[in-house]
């Protein structure tokens, strides 16, 4: 499977790294303890600048296809390029408002947050040219879920210096057993701040006591609903029923869900539904107290899918998914809304026949 992990040709090596474990694709570095932000910066190699420049275009090829002419270049207005200055690589194309965010910066941004005590950077890499790069976090404390299943709490940044997306820090929840991420979407609140670059997106930048608000109010939330959720009984049917409603991608779909017409789901569809119900069934992690015939072991079947089971194109695709609003994320967060309808209403919310 493709990676997307930046290789810099000029070291020879892949902007990434990881502490303790080895990612999946098996590049980067891997070190034994929790670096801080500056030596996290040089393991994955996101210790370089980039900076705006002017844009020009011009034509050696004049009207009369005489080549030894050569036509003036012209400024391209309002619009930059973006370019790392390590290797001169043009990263993307971007307006005159549009402010640069340095990869030191981003980790600045994660040391304000807790003043450098307790978090501990566990991974960073770039992809493509080092257009995005990505850093996640952990902070200190847990979620424990009935006695021994500990949920772990992370912070999750990303930045990218092509023009497109905005800087985005999201709270995620990981359950440790499996590392699910759960990426419960609680009621009216939402678990990520996004920053758009222009100017003055390094200050808000540092406004970081926003996020550690969002973890607090995230952690003592889900903390009451998982455990709550691990004294709710579902059945084998029910468990079904859930993962179906959740992985609706289309209204004809939910429909044949609610209806119970299986012969109708399409082939794609019922191979992602049974490969949920088989993780929920069959996963040494879901036959744990917490998880094994409970409502919270039914919302870890669909997260654990998308996070364990599903295949991705590859590591950008799948951190697309999971964390940037893709399919992923809005499926396992209408499995959380579907689960705290059934914690209420029971085998009613799912409107089984």
């Amino acid at each position: 499977m493709a990676h997307n992990i930046n290789y810099n040709e000029k070291t020879g090596g892949h902007s990434f790294f990881s502490v303790k474990e080895k990612a999946w694709h098996g590049l980067g570095q891997i070190v034994t303890d929790y670096p801080n932000s500056a030596e996290a910066l040089k393991f994955a190699e996101l210790d370089f600048t980039v900076v705006k420049r002017k844009l020009f275009t011009y034509d050696n090829e004049n009207s009369f296809g005489n080549s030894d002419i050569i036509m003036p270049k012209i400024e391209v207005p309002n619009y930059f390029a973006t370019v790392r200055t390590d290797t001169e690589q043009a990263l993307g194309v971007v307006g005159r408002d549009y402010e640069v965010v340095q990869n030191v910066d981003a980790f600045s941004f994660f040391d304000a947050i807790v003043c450098g005590e307790g978090i501990q950077y566990e991974t960073a890499g770039a992809l493509g040219k080092g257009e995005r790069i990505f850093i996640t976090a952990k902070l200190p404390g847990y979620i424990k879920v009935g006695i021994d299943d500990l949920i772990e709490k992370y912070l999750f940044l990303t930045t990218s210096h092509d023009g497109f997306g905005s800087i985005t820090a999201a709270f995620t929840p990981v359950r440790i057993v499996c590392a699910n991420t759960l990426n419960a979407a609680l009621r009216n609140h939402t678990n990520c701040i996004k920053i758009r670059h222009t100017m003055g997106a390094k200050e808000r930048l540092e406004q970081a006591h926003k996020v550690i608000g969002i973890s607090n109010n995230f952690s003592k939330e889900l903390d009451t609903i998982f455990n709550h959720w691990t004294k709710v009984c579902i059945t084998d049917a029910e468990t079904k029923k859930l993962i179906q409603l959740a992985l609706t991608p289309n209204k004809e779909a939910l429909q044949a869900v609610q209806a119970g017409k299986e012969n109708e789901f399409s082939t794609c569809f019922a191979n992602m539904c049974d490969a949920a119900f088989e993780y929920a069934m069959s996963n040494p992690t879901q036959q744990q107290e917490t998880t094994k015939g409970t409502l919270f072991g039914a919302y870890n079947a669909v997260t654990g899918y998308y996070q364990n089971v599903r295949t991705y194109k590859n590591s950008e695709a799948k951190l697309k998914s999971l964390l940037y609003g893709g399919t992923a994320q809005v499926r396992t967060q209408k499995a959380f809304h579907l689960c705290e309808n059934f914690a209420k209403h029971g085998s009613a919310a799912l409107h089984l026949n």
